[in-house]
């Protein structure tokens, strides 16, 4: 990996990192979510810092620049994360569907029968 690459790569991981921290401190980010992204930005800066452990992982992979190499850690992680919050999504959305369901029975009275829809002209 040529120092460019490392420094650019060192410069996105700080830059992430910062990002997070921007975004916890304005409540836009939850805790939980931003220890992963913190994760993510400490290992980038970790494999970028320690080039022969990311040159000795490449060309073990068969990889010819440890920059790939970096990169492909980097989406792999990002697509697992990606996953994590796919879940989380989906289940919010089971629960606000049950809570809705929930509401809707509480709020209906016992006895009430559906109304059916007012037609135009049809005065009640």
């Amino acid at each position: 990996m040529s120092t460019t690459a490392q420094i650019l790569t060192i410069l996105i991981g700080i830059g992430g990192f910062v990002l997070v921290l921007v975004l916890v401190r304005k409540g836009y980010l939850k805790e939980r979510f931003a220890a992963i992204w913190l994760f993510i930005g400490v290992g980038m800066i970790l494999l970028a810092l320690f080039r022969p452990f990311l040159d000795k992982l490449s060309e073990a992979l068969g990889i010819q620049s440890g920059t790939t190499t970096l990169f492909v850690i980097a989406i792999l992680v990002i697509l697992g994360v990606l996953l994590q919050l796919s879940i989380a999504v989906s289940r919010s959305e089971d629960k606000m569907r049950d809570l809705a369901e929930a509401i809707a029975l509480l709020s209906a009275s016992p006895g009430d029968e559906p109304s059916s829809p007012v037609e135009p002209g049809d005065e009640r």
